[in-house]
């Protein structure tokens, strides 16, 4: 862009360079431009690309698409640099008749994108401001000048894309971490129900699958209602024999009535429903979870939410209450929370399911306890990228280079992580970390080290990432996904989320459904 910039300046004071590959190579930003070589003007530099010799041996110009549109940006650029030379400022005639000229271009490019949607008068008004350009370099010799001009409006435009990326990043987090107000209506509405039933209709039927380990048990620990409905309903939807899948549903204390009521209301066909509260797992105390005990300490809570982070931008995503609450790490102790089940699929509240499911629990792991879908695509997906490889403990047990994967969607073989003792293995590493020095915050950091070498890299197709972050996701990927992810902070029950993929979200709710329209809730 900087030089692309220079470039442009240097036209505008009526310097003239050399092709594109010899320009770029000998201009410096901190230096003078007397040593550029006169062969070619900017606006062909602009227009046309060399391309490789045909087979004649004779070379061929490529024009690019949209030339104009791109050369009128040129010419308003250039234009504006002048607006800023003081031999031009010191001509108020000619000052004045620059920025009619501007204004009348800016007018006739309006929002247009390609060739096509200029309107017919563009190239009159071009051709005007081209010649009272020509007319400025008569009076505009000194290039020097036109570039510190360029400069000063480079740093000034740094600056303010700066700021704006800075206040992009506070309010997205913001956003994300903010409970629209139909969210909040919805578990009050819930609540009110569940409360004014008998004891007997708050329970749900098929208590006699909730431990058979031959059915296909999903876990899904969300205190978002509205989330893990579209989790159950898609899971069931696609699944080929929807009465042998079980969820087990865990929420806090203050979204357990309205959970239940919500599924009691809404049942998921066939399928059997279990919704228990975390806070009656007595067995999960601080003297058996190191990790409990350190949620509650008063230096974790500073350390997440005091105000010497504020202005930290790195910081900001730590200062997200999911950080503080069991349920995000609950995933650690699947066996003692069902002891009886041999084999479970972990479902996060932000997936859809998109195909039936029950192939997974076919899977040979060859020993492996965690089946998950690799994501080192991307360098910053290793294992450097989530611990603190400068602590000499993590140097001594654990390869930077080495592959992350995905939770969200992972097969666990229960059986083999009991005789293995995962969840020791994880308390070892939590007491390790109390003063955050292996790693920083979250759940995957803590699974990467308690899995290592445990883990069984899934086909791809399995699990899609991204739809909360990367509006690029492959359309093929998305097709031939089993369950996509929207994991980042645009969620699809925001306001926020992307728009493109809201409806793989929406089209799992019925709208009609009288909480929801209740609480003003529509797709």
């Amino acid at each position: 862009m900087a030089r692309r910039l220079i470039l442009l300046a240097l036209a505008a004071a009526a310097v003239v360079v050399p092709p594109a590959s010899a320009a770029v190579a000998s201009i410096d930003l901190k230096g003078s431009s007397s040593d550029i070589i006169p062969k070619q003007t900017s606006d062909q530099l602009l227009v046309e690309i060399p391309q490789k010799e045909n087979t004649d041996g004779k070379s061929k110009t490529m024009t690019l698409p949209d030339t104009r549109v791109r050369n009128i940006k040129d010419q308003l650029i250039k234009a504006k640099v002048y607006l800023g030379l003081g031999a031009i400022r010191a001509n108020p005639q000619y000052l004045r008749d620059l920025r009619q000229r501007i204004r009348e271009v800016q007018k006739v490019l309006g929002d247009a994108s390609k060739d096509s949607d200029l309107p017919k008068n563009a190239n009159e008004k071009v051709k005007a401001l081209e010649q009272t350009l020509i007319k400025g370099k008569q009076t505009q010799d000194d290039c020097s000048v036109a570039v510190k001009k360029l400069r000063a409006m480079l740093h000034s435009a740094e600056e303010q894309l700066h700021a704006q990326k800075k206040q992009t990043v506070f309010l997205t987090q913001l956003a994300a971490k903010t409970l629209p107000k139909g969210l909040h209506c919805l578990p009050l509405r819930l609540a009110n129900e569940y409360f004014s039933l008998d004891p007997g209709q708050q329970q749900f039927p098929n208590h006699e699958k909730l431990a058979n380990p031959k059915l296909y048990h999903y876990a899904l620990f969300s205190d978002n209602i509205l989330a893990t409905a579209v989790v159950v309903n898609s899971t069931v939807l696609n699944a080929k024999n929807p009465s042998h899948h079980v969820f087990h549903i865990v929420t806090d204390r203050l979204n357990y009535g309205p959970m239940r009521m919500w599924f009691l209301s809404n049942p998921p066909g066939k399928a059997t429903i279990e919704v228990q509260n975390i806070d009656e797992f007595t067995w999960l105390n601080d003297s058996y979870s190191p990790v409990l005990k350190q949620l509650g300490s008063q230096s974790m809570i500073d350390y997440y939410f005091s105000d010497q982070h504020a202005n930290s931008d790195s910081n900001l995503k730590y200062r997200n209450p999911k950080y503080l609450s069991m349920l995000n790490h609950l995933r650690f102790y699947l066996p003692e929370i069902y002891p009886k089940l041999d084999k479970m699929v972990f479902l996060d509240d932000d997936v859809v399911v998109k195909k039936d499911l029950t192939g997974l629990w076919s899977i040979d792991m060859k020993g492996k306890v965690n089946g998950a879908v690799e994501t080192c695509g991307e360098s910053f997906h290793r294992f450097d990228r989530y611990l603190n490889f400068s602590n000499p403990v993590i140097v001594k047990n654990f390869d930077p280079h080495a592959c992350g994967w995905a939770f969200g969607m992972n097969v666990f073989d229960l059986v083999e992580w009991r005789r293995q003792n995962i969840t020791e293995i994880y308390h070892s590493w939590q007491k390790l970390n109390e003063e955050r020095l292996l790693w920083k915050l979250g759940t995957l950091p803590p699974g990467l080290i308690t899995f290592w070498n445990k883990t069984f890299p899934l086909n791809r197709s399995w699990h899609v990432l991204g739809l909360g972050y990367n509006p690029h996701v492959s359309s093929r990927d998305l097709e031939n996904a089993a369950v996509i992810h929207y994991n980042g902070n645009m969620k699809p029950w925001l306001e926020i989320g992307l728009p493109k993929f809201r409806s793989y979200w929406s089209k799992y709710l019925d709208y009609d459904q009288p909480f929801l329209r209740e609480c003003n809730i529509n797709p």
